[in-house]
């Protein structure tokens, strides 16, 4: 399934808010063996789906991208689980 970033999502997340987070992360997170897609509504209303996943190093992502039309998916954003979504990640992990 290919994601692509729009230039504005991808300044977003090299931005201050998001520097932590390194655009290679969100690659590894999103295509991880092990990813939890959740339907999920933005700030401003729109539906999009969230992937729960870890990278590669095993850090806890969730990817937030929308359905941009037949196999491709647009990133919109990512940041770190909390500690109660990691708690319900990590659960979601030991029942699979």
């Amino acid at each position: 399934m290919p994601y692509e970033w729009d230039d504005w999502a991808l300044a977003a997340l090299l931005g201050i808010r998001h520097h932590s987070i390194q655009h290679h992360e969100v690659r590894q997170a999103l295509e991880a063996q092990r990813r939890w897609p959740r339907r999920a509504v933005s700030a401003e209303g729109v539906p999009v789906l969230t992937v729960w996943s870890r990278t590669a190093a095993g850090r806890p992502l969730i990817v937030a991208v929308y359905h941009a039309g037949e196999l491709t998916w647009k990133i919109i954003g990512a940041r770190d689980m909390t500690d109660e979504e990691l708690t319900e990640f990590s659960r979601w992990e030991g029942s699979r």
